[in-house]
């Protein structure tokens, strides 16, 4: 049996790393993310692959359930491939914009955004990149080993990308068209992985602009006990 998460006699020595300041270093990093916003107004400005690999390296560094890791990061600068991406998830939020399938609810949390159906965004960015939850893992004897805590295990990497990205200058945004199952046949993944957040990434145009949203302050999103 295949374990998934070390052993005993499979265990290394390890130490957190030593800060000298680690306040000023913790609000240092707060203050970088502090500022990042979600764009929908980008650069056609070219990004390298290099900086791509970081931030899905990165993403990769994230604790998952009984360390299953069950992430697919697929990007994508095909120019084809990225204008079939943006016609199957126009279609399918103008049936939530426009064909009712929003409910009211809904669509009175988004309209301080200003959001609509029109996703120019998605072949003005050079990278488009699906992350894809794996329900499943085929193994190497051909079987499926189950994975657990996937949601949980795919947003933490999924965060951990996002902050990568930001640290680098570069931009994106959660965008999940509602279904994403197009994703899956535009992108050849197999039917045990799942469309889990689909990220725009390059550069914020020169003169986008963000909604002016304020984030709410420690008091309400912290309880000391």
């Amino acid at each position: 049996m295949r374990h998934t998460h070390p052993v005993a006699d499979q265990s290394v020595p390890y130490q957190a790393p030593l800060v000298d300041d680690p306040v000023r270093q913790g609000a240092a990093f707060w203050d970088l993310m502090d500022a990042r916003r979600s764009v929908r107004e980008f650069s056609d400005r070219s990004v390298s692959r290099e900086l791509i690999d970081i931030a899905v390296a990165t993403g990769n560094t994230a604790p998952s359930g009984a360390h299953q890791q069950p992430w697919t990061f697929v990007a994508v600068s095909d120019p084809t491939v990225k204008h079939h991406i943006r016609v199957a998830a126009e279609e399918e939020e103008r049936q939530n914009y426009e064909g009712g399938r929003l409910p009211d609810a809904w669509r009175q949390a988004i309209a301080p955004l200003g959001t609509n159906s029109d996703k120019a965004f998605l072949e003005v960015v050079p990278w488009i990149v699906v992350v894809f939850a794996q329900k499943s893992t085929p193994m190497p004897d051909g079987t499926l080993r189950k994975n657990y805590y996937v949601n949980e295990s795919v947003g933490i990497a999924c965060g951990l990308f996002i902050a990568s990205l930001h640290s680098m200058g570069l931009s994106t945004l959660t965008h999940t068209p509602n279904p994403m199952g197009f994703l899956s046949e535009i992108l050849n993944r197999p039917s045990t992985e799942r469309p889990y957040i689909l990220f725009p990434v390059g550069y914020a145009a020169d003169d986008c602009k963000v909604p002016a949203l304020q984030r709410k302050p420690l008091s309400d999103a912290l309880i000391i006990r």
